[in-house]
């Protein structure tokens, strides 16, 4: 029996902290799910008229992109390109 390790949606940077661009099409469902509903949020909640809702609303869909790439990334740590 072949024991693989952990499978990263995201990786962590290549400089800096954090994570980059995703590796595998669940990341990239993630990325662009997101996207899509930042959109639908500006739709909703026009940030010409509506300001507080919007920062709210991006707010906390940023807090759930960041915790699913907590859970489903690289654990982060600063890099320096190597």
């Amino acid at each position: 029996m072949v024991r693989r390790g952990p499978s990263y949606w995201f990786p962590t940077k290549r400089y800096g902290w954090g994570w980059g661009l995703p590796i595998c099409w669940q990341g990239w469902v993630v990325m662009i799910a997101y996207f899509i509903l930042l959109l639908l949020g500006a739709i909703t909640f026009p940030p010409m008229t509506k300001v507080f809702e919007f920062v709210i609303y991006v707010q906390v869909l940023t807090l759930v992109l960041v915790l699913i790439c907590w859970l489903k990334g690289e654990p982060p740590r600063w890099r320096w390109g190597d």
